[in-house]
Parts: structure tokens; sequence; C-alpha cells
């Protein structure tokens, strides 16, 4: 029976391009989740877009001398370019500045003011002294007060993960200039956390089957929860819906409020765009869909904690109870899939710092599936991993381009030459039922890791069969066999339909190379359905256009499942489907990129 999966993708900042380090964590692996849950049959809605409020938007303007809503219509553009490029299967790639998501964002506020889940309060915001600009507290940094961490933020610590109050942390600076800040007295509206301390707690509780680096951050997220403050003294953001907020020009709902709450307004759009506006409720309100959130190691406490909180608010759900909000009640997160930091040289991928490698030069150089195949295979899933140029190169000529690229090679090539299409197999023996017995059962395996989102095991099992197939054809010799053409002919039958298996097998990592090996045997039509760059106008605002990231995936053949290949399916010689990098890329890395003694 098939399930509606919302794939809930975390939201990159619209202030530059995006570096491999952040697609290693939000990207990749939700694409490859998604597309194995389309071809297990399941109902799947994959969504998010640029994050393009807060305080990074309005530093990046300031560096560009330009308005904040053209530099985060600059960067949105090139963020859907990369995230097409590399193959993101997004059913809506859109952004928060749409008249859309402010007034879901608006809708969800004011359901939990309602249910008295946000309260004002006075508290200490910081001022940079040279501009009198305020300075929100994630461009604060100093020494934890709790675990003297040094580059601890004014909101949190991503150390011990607690939440702070830039005012309490020792040696405080400003990351806009490096100054000092002053603080002063402010009012903002707050999220009051401590009003979920039994509902969250108990939800959390039930957590059970999460990674173990969420399950070890969120284990202590309700023993010291505070009102933790959503709006800011901006001019920048989504505006405040109450009486005597709305009319402060200087007073916005912070980033952090609004970004998280994209996830549902996205899903909103999407079902707008496609003229059905109540498509989004299959994946929010029915209870047995399954909502998972990718992101990086830095967002779990916003999607583990404030998150859910949120839509306990909304749905009355919360400590103080309250009524269902307009839509319904929405479901909390199934889990939260959390990759760790993929590093440069043991330092986390910073523009800042001069430590990046941006998506657009790799893909440019080494094309998307190879980019993939490194993060599935080799990337931060459970643990920080160091990105060097001799894996990457390693894992590209060993593992695609000796063993996936050789297999296809050597089996397409030799029954072109020799029948010019997919041979019968007339005289099969033990040996190729064994391995194609291999291919099969490897669907249960692959697939289970998949939809545990255990991406390294799944392309280990998947390179397995690729590895045996390799074996068997080395140790049948097929090219011996000219005075034996059916015993040939069952070999080669044997070594097509294992090509044919591991194919789909791999179809979720390698989706580009995966269309053309489907076409190698013979296939036609799409086999991986790609992305697509669509312009589209804003729904409340005609004369605002952006680009979307949407697509026609129902259309697509592939599906987990063995199929028989076609007997006398037409055949000729492949291309190499991987190319070699040069060993010297090893040493030296490329131009762009250089590795730094």
């Amino acid at each position: 029976m098939s399930t509606s999966v919302l794939t809930a993708v975390a939201w990159p900042y619209a202030n530059g391009p995006r570096h491999i380090g952040h697609i290693s964590g939000f990207g990749v692996p939700s694409d490859v989740f998604s597309r194995y849950q389309r071809m297990a049959g399941n109902r799947v809605l994959m969504v998010s877009g640029t994050d393009e409020h807060g305080t990074p938007i309005l530093v990046q303007a300031d560096k560009e001398g330009a308005p904040a809503r053209e530099v985060a219509a600059k960067y949105n553009r090139v963020i859907a370019e990369d995230l097409q490029g590399l193959g993101l299967s997004y059913d809506l790639f859109t952004r928060t500045t749409t008249g859309n998501h402010y007034k879901v964002v608006q809708q969800i506020f004011l359901a939990l003011h309602r249910n008295g889940y946000i309260v004002p309060k006075t508290t200490t915001g910081a001022v940079s002294p040279s501009t009198g600009r305020t300075l929100p507290d994630r461009y604060i940094e100093g020494t934890c007060p709790i675990c003297s961490y040094d580059g601890a933020r004014g909101d949190q610590c991503d150390n011990c993960g607690n939440q702070l109050d830039a005012a309490d942390l020792k040696n405080p600076v400003s990351r806009v200039n490096g100054e000092t800040p002053e603080f002063v007295s402010t009012e903002h509206l707050f999220l009051d956390l401590p009003a979920f301390t039994d509902s969250l707690g108990k939800w959390l509780s039930t957590r059970t089957g999460w990674r173990s680096n969420v399950l070890n951050f969120t284990r202590n997220l309700v023993e010291d929860m505070r009102p933790r403050p959503i709006s800011r003294d901006l001019d920048w953001g989504v505006p405040i819906p109450l009486d005597g907020w709305r009319e402060q020009s200087m007073k916005r709902l912070y980033v952090w409020f609004d970004a998280v709450i994209g996830y549902f307004s996205a899903s909103v759009e999407w079902a707008q765009r496609i003229g059905d506006p109540d498509a989004w409720r299959p994946w929010w309100t029915d209870p047995s869909a399954q909502a998972y959130y990718f992101m990086g190691k830095d967002n779990i406490t916003f999607h583990a904690q404030i998150w859910p909180a949120l839509l306990m608010g909304h749905n009355g759900t919360g400590d103080r109870g309250g009524d269902t909000g307009p839509f319904g009640e929405l479901k909390l997160p199934d889990e939260i899939v959390s990759s760790e930091f993929l590093t440069m040289s043991g330092s986390k991928f910073s523009t800042s710092r001069g430590t990046v490698i941006y998506v657009r030069d790799f893909l440019r150089e080494f094309g998307p599936d190879a980019l993939r195949y490194f993060i599935s295979a080799a990337g931060p899933e459970t643990q920080d991993v160091d990105f060097t140029w001799d894996e990457f190169v390693r894992r590209t000529n060993f593992e695609l381009a000796n063993e996936w690229g050789n297999l296809v090679n050597r089996a397409i090539t030799m029954a072109a030459k020799n029948n010019g299409a997919v041979p019968a197999p007339t005289a099969p023996q033990p040996a190729d039922e064994e391995l194609k017995s291999l291919a099969r059962d490897a669907f249960d395996v692959v697939g289970d890791n998949l939809r545990r989102s255990r991406f390294r095991a799944a392309t280990q099992e998947a390179m397995r069969v690729v590895s045996a197939a390799n074996k068997y054809l080395s140790e049948q010799e097929p090219w011996k066999l000219k005075d034996d053409p059916d015993r040939r002919d069952a070999v080669l039958h044997t070594a097509l339909q294992v090509v044919s298996d591991a194919n789909t097998l791999l179809t979720p990592f390698l989706p580009h190379s995966a269309q053309k090996v489907h076409e190698l045997l013979g296939g036609t039509g799409t086999w991986s359905a790609q992305p697509e760059l669509r312009e589209v106008s804003d729904l409340d605002d005609p004369e605002t256009a952006y680009p979307v990231l949407m697509g026609e995936y129902a259309s697509e053949q592939a599906s987990w499942q063995s199929r028989p290949i076609g007997v006398g399916q037409p055949l000729s010689k492949p291309t190499p489907l991987f190319g070699k990098l040069d060993t010297e890329l090893a040493e030296t890395g490329p131009e762009w990129a250089p590795i730094q003694d």
C-alpha cells in the first residue's frame, strides 16, 4: 500500500552559493531517500527553498551595496540552478520571501498566540556601537558560560547544545565587524518553550529510532527550556500581525521562527501550483503519513525542539492545551535525519575562512553523480568526515570507473559484438542463477538501509552485487566460448540481467548515469526523472517572478524491483560510463580548490 512520505529538506541561506559541505547534510541524502521512496511506490512530497530573512542576508547586502531583497533573489537563483544540476528531485524548491509564506507564517503565529504560547517580554538586545544597528543573537559570538566553548553563538552553543542569551557570553564580539556590542533594553515576543515541557518531553521519549547523534543531542533539550525570542529589531522579515506590533517598522518575526514553518508553507504553495489547494493534506494531516527532516547537525535544535513545539502550539496540544489552528492538526516529524559535518583538512567548510569547494565548480568539472556517490558512500552520515581529493579520486576511479563502469562496458560490449542484442539464456548453469539470486536479494537489503537512511550500508551492498558480477564474468570467460555459443549467450544474458538490477539498485545514488545505462540496455523514455527549473510568478503578487524547482517524477519508469531484460533488445557498443581521473589530482587538487600545504 502506498504511503505519503514528506521529505522536508533544510533551507539553505540565500547569502551566497552553496559549497559541498552544505549539500552533504541537506541535499544528497534527502534526494537519495526520496528517489528510493518513489521507486518503492510511495507518494513523496519533497519540499524546501532558500531561507531569505535574517542577518546573514543583511550582512551580505551591505558587502555588495545592494538591497537585501535583490541579494536574496540573486542567490536564490544561483542555489536553485546548482541544486538542479545536482539532480535534487524537489517537488517544490521555493523561497521564504513569497506572499504565500508570509500568510502561512502569520496564521500559525496567530494560532500560537491565541493558545497562549507566545508572550511579550522585555529583554536585553545587542547593538553595534559604530552603526547603531541591532545585532541578532546569532551574529554575536563569544565563550560559552556553561562549557567554555570558544565560538558559541548568542542564541545557543553548538558544542553543549544549551540555549544562551547573548548578554551571558564571555567576551562577546560581533561577527559583522568584530567590535564589542552594547546591550540595551528592548521588548520582544517570545515562544514560551517551558509551556511544552511535558508534551515535548513525552514526544521526544518516543523517538527511539533516530540516529544516535540526534538522540544524544536531544536527550537534554527539555531539561532547561527557557522562553525563546521570536522577534527582532529588524526591518527585514515577516511582519508581526498584532496590533501595537505591526505598526513598528523595526519589529519583525525572526528568521528561525519563519524558516521552519517553510516546510509547511512550501507544501501549501506546491498544492496551489498544481491546481489542487488541498493537495498538501495527505502529508500533513493523515496520521499514517511519514515525515522525515534532513539537515546538518547544527540544525537539530530547531527541528527536534522548536518546530515540534510550534506544531503543538498550533494544534493546541502543548501543556496549556488550546484550540486546533486553521490548518487542522498538523503532523509532527517522524524522524530527524541529521548528518555530521563534511570537513576539509579537519576544519568545517567555511566560505569566510577560505575552506570551501563550491557545488557549481565541482559539477562543472566532475559532474553530479561522482559527488553524489562520494557523499552517499563516504559522507558524514554519523560522524564528521574529512573531504580529501585523494579519497574522491580513489572512489571515482576504483568504484565508479573500474567496478561499475567496467561491468557495464564489458557486458554490453560483448553482447553487442556477438549478438547485436540481448541474447537468450539457452544453456543456464547454477552459477548463473546464484548471481541473479544475489542481485534479487539485494533489493531487500539495500531498500531496508535506504528506508532507514543508512546510505553507506546501502551503497556497499549495491557495490557488492557489482563486484560479484565482475568476478562472475572473469570466471566464466565468455570471450573464450566461441565454440559454445549457447553457453556464451547464457553468461552474457546473466551479466546483462545483473547490470540491469545493479543499475536499479544504484539509481537513487546515480540518477544521471542510471538513465544512460537504461538507454544502453535498449530502454527508451525517462528512467530517472530530473528536476526542472521553472519561472513562476508569486501567487500573491503576479509582478514578482522567481525560479522554482519542480518535476514530473510520476512518469519515470524506475521501480524498486528486478525486471527481466528483454531478449532480442538491440544493443550497440557503449561509451564509458565514468572516466578515470588523473591520479595527480589526488596530490594537487584542481586549480580552483588546490590542496593547501
